[in-house]
């Protein structure tokens, strides 16, 4: 079993003080192997309480973020799938679907990861799997005036993800599992 925690779109102090306390008490140390943020942390202190969780941190630039060293989008293998990752600013227009896919495609991933409409969602197309994680914080965004905080956390067995959604909803703790699995390639006999 590999814990991947599926998070963004803080924007703490800036549009939120600090995570829901609920999702502070879940992310501790030592349960969770990687972490995949599809940025707008603003702050180095959020950076550094990822690094906190997991030592392994992969992070893209949001619109908001200002290090220059998280990349525009990145690829992450994690098991047997390939994870692609960006923030979501630039997909036109934002958080479309189909436009997502086309950057899946280019990236060659099973899994696509974008954030940056602070709007949830976990689906599956085409035999692939995408996910949008929210605001974790619950942060206002010019699609979502008042999202729900939300993260996921994904385990990966073999060919199988298993994706939990957390979210916070008038401070209720709901959780939803959605499963996966990675097509195989036809073996010949």
């Amino acid at each position: 079993m590999v814990l991947v925690l599926v998070i963004g779109d803080m924007h703490i102090p800036y549009r939120k003080a600090a995570l829901p306390q609920k999702f502070k008490k879940l992310l501790v140390p030592g349960k969770i192997q990687h972490i995949l943020c599809t940025g707008n942390l603003c702050l180095r202190e959020t950076h550094d309480y990822l690094k906190n969780i997991a030592s392994d941190v992969h992070i893209v630039r949001g619109d908001f973020d200002t290090n220059p060293s998280y990349p525009e989008q990145k690829v992450v293998t994690v098991g047997q799938f390939k994870i692609g990752l960006i923030h979501g600013h630039q997909v036109v227009p934002w958080g479309d679907h189909d436009a997502i896919a086309t950057i899946r495609r280019q990236l060659d991933v099973d899994v696509m990861i974008s954030g940056h409409t602070h709007k949830l969602e976990a689906y599956e197309k085409d035999g692939k799997f995408y996910i949008n994680p929210g605001s974790v914080t619950g942060a206002y965004s010019a699609l979502e005036r008042d999202p729900v905080p939300a993260f996921i956390l994904m385990d990966i067995q073999s060919n199988t993800l298993v994706t939990y959604v957390y979210s916070l909803a008038n401070d209720d703790m709901e959780v939803k599992k959605i499963e996966f699995k990675k097509a195989q390639p036809d073996r010949e006999e």
